[in-house]
């Protein structure tokens, strides 16, 4: 790092991330009043009364902290720490009330990581068995958290400014979903209202009964893919359910910016939207794909087939994570389909994890224009372009950063799995769901998984949802040492 680069650098104002992130906990407290009113209409005694202690903490915590005066303006790294503090913090907070359904310590965290990052991976087996008033608060969890904490802050607590255009930016795909200013974030809240609304209705209709077409409503539109079935989308009594579902999840997939423009009636916009015809051409190849897959290498019957292969092609496009079958069962080839599909997710600005739709096209244009390159004369130009847009130099490289970032701690997180012997396929099918917040699952998490692993999993939970840059800044050491910009 050269001494001018150096120079310029801002250690961050512990006032200042103090103060921003008690606004997020305080929104955090909010939105856990619901949970708890539900443990009481429920007459669970034990989980209401830990719901209010959680509430109670927030609340004490985050209320004086929140009214701090702090100097203006905010850094981008102090955004970046305030947000990936949140999302440490946010499972912490909700771990305790998860422990009154018998979880031990470690599985409630597992539980909550998952919750928290709308991932969907889970270490309880019968989930059955749980009650009412714990199935609730976990797709509730889900469900707010697939808008984002940072975004019900700036629609219920932070004011419009920079701060909160800061803080939008910091939340992977804020900037795109609410544009940084509180109106935007309340069409953005009112979008996924109206989505949640429109799949309880159409599961309702179809015949699903109203508590579990509500609790897989609260975790399909999030993407997120807590079942309260054992056996996923098995359990529902018709794959007309499952099939609606899995549209209601497709739905959450696609950026939330779209539904916006559909209702100012801007239809063309929307059908020249460059990422959902994306993400439809997409799901479509994997469907092909995944269905050729299982029928020539797990021999499965078509009648089978044509149920089965559009499920899973969804469930991991839009990294859902609900399954309509045993997927430690299928053949490796379909499992590989199935974590390149994970991998790359939804659209930016949806409530899809994966490291979007967005940034792999521009890398396919990037290595397009190199080729192309080669045959240009040496004083010719050419714009990297996606669709009539120019694409940014910081754009380019936020987008392969991502990418690269992503496929390193894959890779890292794969070999303690391989030293302990699990299988390869699936040992990366289990880290690329955790890390794409999908849910879907070989087998391998579980109760009996090994502490160490769980830990890892979670990790990769909460680093595939921070999108990895935000946590390398909160560990940086010159993010709370050195030089601290005192501007106001």
């Amino acid at each position: 790092m050269t001494s001018r680069t150096q120079a310029l650098r801002y250690a961050v104002r512990i006032r200042v991330v103090a103060k921003y992130l008690a606004q997020l906990l305080l929104a955090l407290a909010v939105v856990s009043v619901v949970p708890l009113v539900a443990a009481l209409v429920l007459g669970e005694a034990g989980l209401a009364w830990r719901q209010t202690l959680v509430v109670a903490v927030l609340l004490t915590v985050s209320v004086p902290l929140a009214r701090l005066r702090v100097p203006q303006p905010m850094q981008a790294n102090e955004a970046l720490v305030v947000t990936a503090l949140a999302f440490l913090l946010a499972p912490v907070a909700m771990t305790y009330p998860l422990l009154d359904s018998g979880l031990g310590w470690l599985d409630a965290m597992f539980e909550a990581v998952s919750a928290i990052t709308t991932t969907g991976l889970t270490t309880v087996a019968e989930v059955q068995r749980h009650s009412a008033g714990f199935l609730f608060t976990r797709a509730w969890i889900q469900w707010f958290s697939g808008l984002g904490i940072v975004i019900l802050s700036l629609a219920l607590i932070i004011g419009p400014g920079a701060a909160a255009r800061r803080l939008a930016s910091s939340d992977n795909e804020g900037a795109d979903l609410v544009g940084g200013t509180r109106i935007h974030a309340r069409r953005a809240i009112a979008a996924y209202l109206a989505l949640t609304a429109a799949g309880f209705l159409l599961l309702w209709l179809l015949g699903a009964p109203a508590w579990p077409a509500l609790l897989h409503v609260l975790t399909a539109v999030s993407t997120a893919g807590f079942s309260s079935y054992d056996h996923s989308l098995a359990g529902f009594p018709s794959w007309s359910q499952a099939y609606a579902l899995m549209l209601v999840s497709l739905s959450g997939a696609v950026s939330l910016s779209v539904y916006y423009r559909a209702y100012l009636g801007h239809w063309r916009e929307v059908g020249a939207d460059l990422q959902l015809r994306g993400l439809v051409v997409a799901t479509l190849l994997n469907t092909i794909l995944l269905g050729a897959s299982l029928a020539l290498l797990s021999h499965m019957p078509w009648s089978e087939l044509l149920i089965h292969a559009p499920l899973l092609a969804v469930s991991a496009q839009s990294t859902t994570g609900f399954s309509s079958l045993d997927i430690h069962q299928l053949d490796p080839v379909s499992k590989i389909i199935m974590v390149l599909a994970m991998a790359v997710g939804g659209d930016v600005g949806s409530t899809a994890g994966g490291v979007k739709l967005l940034r792999l096209l521009i890398l396919v244009r990037i290595l397009q224009l190199a080729v192309l390159r080669t045959a240009m004369p040496s004083h010719a130009v050419a714009e990297p372009r996606l669709g009539d847009q120019r694409l940014r130099d910081a754009e380019i490289e936020r987008a392969l950063l991502v990418i690269i970032l992503f496929v390193m701690v894959a890779l890292l997180s794969w070999l303690p799995f391989l030293a302990l012997g699990y299988d390869p396929v699936d040992a990366l099918f289990e880290i690329v769901s955790a890390m794409a917040t999908t849910g879907l699952s070989a087998g391998i998490a579980g109760a009996a998984l090994e502490p160490a692993l769980k830990g890892v999993l979670c990790a990769d939970m909460l680093l595939g949802r921070l999108e990895i840059i935000a946590v390398l800044v909160l560990l940086l050491p010159g993010t709370w040492i050195g030089k601290r910009m005192e501007t106001t």
